[in-house]
């Protein structure tokens, strides 16, 4: 069976993978230690849903290879602080070649950025609302293939997820970027079977603490 259909792919070092890193340095160093694995920092959350938003229409890899710039761009993606960024601010990065320099996404994360204070002042931080949104375990598949994946980027909940951070004021945040955010950030263990890190990643996250 071809990687396309499994979606798998052996490694330079003899273990099998998720296909779509295609063993390239960055992204499979992303892959295994990153991806999947679960986060409760306020400010990695709220930098993986910015970034999330820049990829539409390109490759994560894109996005990937210039997420230290846009660290830089965006005060590490503070939230407090990118809250009060200005027209002026907009305009400096509008011209900051190290990034996607995609002005309505830039505006997007400043507005996100006074949504994320006001989401927790509710909620109490990000991680609390993100988390509360898990799926339960009657959710999950039993078993996940390439197939599955790549027919579902999107799922009820990512879509709940959505229209609820639309509805607050949230922008670039539709059920496919909601979605990828949930598996970067570990709100599901979408390694795909046969994958050597599913059941690291998984173990993982059964020792995760959720945030209360």
């Amino acid at each position: 069976m071809s990687e396309e259909r499994t979606g798998l792919i052996d490694g330079t070092d003899g273990k099998t993978r998720c296909f779509w890193h295609a063993n390239l340095p960055d992204y499979l160093a992303y892959h295994d230690n990153e991806w999947g694995r679960p986060v409760a920092d306020d400010k990695r959350l709220f930098e993986k849903l910015c970034l999330e938003g820049f990829q539409s229409g390109l490759s994560w890899l894109t996005i990937l290879r210039k997420r230290e710039n846009f660290r830089e761009a965006f005060a590490e993606f503070d939230f407090e602080q990118v809250a009060r960024f200005t027209e002026e601010d907009v305009e400096r990065l509008l011209g900051n070649a190290g990034i996607i320099r995609h002005g309505g996404k830039i505006r997007s994360t400043i507005n996100n950025a006074r949504r994320a204070i006001e989401l927790c002042e509710r909620e109490g931080s990000l991680a609390r609302y993100f988390w509360r949104h898990e799926p339960a375990l009657e959710e999950r598949p039993d078993k996940l293939d390439y197939a599955t994946l790549v027919a579902n980027p999107k799922t009820d909940i990512s879509a709940r997820i959505s229209k609820d951070l639309k509805k607050m004021g949230w922008t670039f945040v539709g059920p496919t970027t909601v979605y990828a955010f949930m598996q970067a950030m570990g709100l599901v263990n979408d390694h795909i079977e046969g994958c050597v890190m599913r059941a690291e990643v998984e173990e993982e996250r059964q020792a995760f603490r959720r945030p209360v």
